[in-house]
């Protein structure tokens, strides 16, 4: 997911990606960090934010990561070595996550980085990380051409392309959703992304998109939009974009009159949506790769559910946290295996991971390092909480 300002903000983005690169001497950070683990400490880096827009969702995978961080430390640490998990926070702002990365990469001498949760930031940071050889994973960047940046960079998180899908043949089918509306934030990568991906599998279902409408990252007034979209008369509207822009949408949508639900990608999946949309976001439809439903979780998601619980009076965890958890706990694993926390090494190992039983979800990367996780988990506003409504299974491609 990327949330951009302006042009000229992109521009400083891929300008950073060059200068930094350029002066990161070929694996040399990399090299430091495979020596500062020879000592007592592992280091991984937290990429994500903590304040601004996106905060909901790096405050979430940043929880996930001390716990799984803390657990490794209590069963002796990753190869008798510490586990420290290194934060900064980029604010939310695109000028400022190249500087993160290679603070992590220079000056603290992480081997690997947890992150971004968005796409954009995750592609940002890719070239660097593959350029300095440390592993970078993300634990929420589901858009595409992310594996493609390198042999160093992985995600644990669901596809759009796989999820996307199976949402669009749930509306359709199960839901009745013939006509769609679409709503899109052009200054948004991850929602430019999501739409194509809706709309090409709804003219596979034969569903016809009734009204296609624009919105941008930072916008509040939406009646112009919202009188489009009443005019066309859709038995839903699927909005791509984020949660602060979906939830204001949504209260446009009721003052307007119109008794139509919204579904979308985890880009709404924060409770910042029904603070914004207050009642009119209940029934809102948001898709995950993890659902916290202690009745029927695995062993593992149940102790990990229930560890959450007690440290956060009693809240659930949403999907950040458990992909921020199982992001950690992935690594460990790969540098067992290895037995060593060389990234040259441990992502080789890493890049084999098959069966995987995470607490998010069962995850096995495929020979283009691409994860396959299933099910979809569909979930339901319901009186201000993410409850879950449908998991659907499914089948990703595998090539």
């Amino acid at each position: 997911m990327l949330r951009k300002k302006s042009i000229w903000l992109v521009l400083l983005g891929l300008l950073l990606v060059a200068f930094l690169a350029a002066g990161c001497g070929g694996g040399k950070a990399a090299d430091k960090g495979a020596k500062e683990a020879e000592g007592d400490t592992i280091k991984i880096g937290f990429l994500g934010a903590l304040t601004g827009n996106e905060a909901s969702y790096g405050v979430e995978t940043l929880k996930g990561m001390k716990m799984a961080a803390e657990e490794l430390n209590k069963q002796g640490g990753i190869l008798g070595k510490k586990v420290e998990i290194v934060e900064a926070d980029h604010g939310s702002k695109l000028s400022e996550a190249a500087s993160v990365v290679q603070k992590l990469i220079s000056k603290d001498r992480v081997v690997a980085i947890v992150g971004d949760p968005t796409t954009g930031k995750t592609k940002l940071a890719g070239p660097i990380c593959q350029q300095n050889k440390v592993v970078l994973i993300s634990a929420g960047a589901v858009g595409p051409g992310v594996e493609e940046i390198g042999d160093y960079i992985f995600r644990n998180t669901l596809l759009d392309e796989v999820a996307a899908p199976a949402v669009a043949k749930y509306l359709v089918e199960e839901l009745g959703w013939k006509k769609v509306a679409i709503v899109t934030s052009t200054n948004n990568d991850y929602s430019v992304g999501l739409t194509k991906i809706f709309e090409y599998a709804l003219s596979k279902l034969n569903a016809q998109v009734v009204e296609k409408v624009s919105i941008q990252d930072g916008d509040q007034d939406f009646s112009a939009q919202v009188t489009r979209i009443k005019q066309a008369k859709p038995d839903g509207i699927i909005f791509t974009g984020y949660y602060t822009e979906g939830g204001l949408f949504m209260k446009e949508v009721r003052k307007q009159g119109l008794n139509i639900k919204m579904a979308g990608g985890d880009g709404l999946l924060s409770p910042v949506l029904w603070k914004l949309g207050g009642e009119a976001v209940e029934g809102t439809m948001v898709y995950a790769g993890f659902a916290a439903d202690p009745a029927n979780a695995s062993p593992q998601a149940k102790e990990f559910i229930k560890k959450y619980q007690a440290a956060n009076d009693n809240k659930l965890p949403d999907m950040f946290s458990a992909q921020g958890y199982d992001a950690v706990m992935l690594l460990a694993k790969a540098m067992k295996e290895a037995n060593s926390t060389d990234p040259s090494k441990f992502k080789d190992v890493l890049a084999k991971t098959k069966d995987f039983p995470g607490v998010s979800g069962t995850l096995t990367f495929r020979i283009d390092r691409k994860p396959v996780k299933s099910p979809v988990y569909l979930l339901e506003v319901k009186n201000q909480e993410f409850v879950l409504k449908k998991a659907i299974p499914v089948e990703a491609p595998q090539s």
